[in-house]
């Protein structure tokens, strides 16, 4: 399994459509998280974004699973940067 890194780009003019889906968005990411996918997630506190660290064979995988969620189904996210990571150091590095 790879891991990957997954920024969330967050606008502004669809704040009220995260706030109205984020317990369906916090919901999957459990779902995810308990499936082993998730490694962690969290928002950025000024708002703008989120990072998301996933589990995955490819970065077509990581496309499928982050088309799943109910912000992006909504359109609650502005962009998407995927990265492929390899951590070294640290909780992330033994999952490699």
């Amino acid at each position: 399994m790879n891991i990957f890194a997954i920024e969330y780009a967050y606008g502004s003019q669809a704040s009220l459509t995260r706030d109205e889906h984020r317990p369906a968005h916090r919901s999957w990411l459990h779902q995810q998280a308990g499936e082993g996918r998730v490694l962690s997630a969290g928002a950025y506190t000024d708002g703008t974004g989120a990072l998301l660290v996933l589990q995955a064979e490819s970065e077509e995988d990581v496309r499928e699973i982050l088309e799943q969620d109910p912000f992006a189904i909504e359109g609650g996210i502005a962009g998407v940067r995927i990265t492929q990571w390899k951590p070294v150091i640290g909780a992330f590095a033994d999952t490699v």
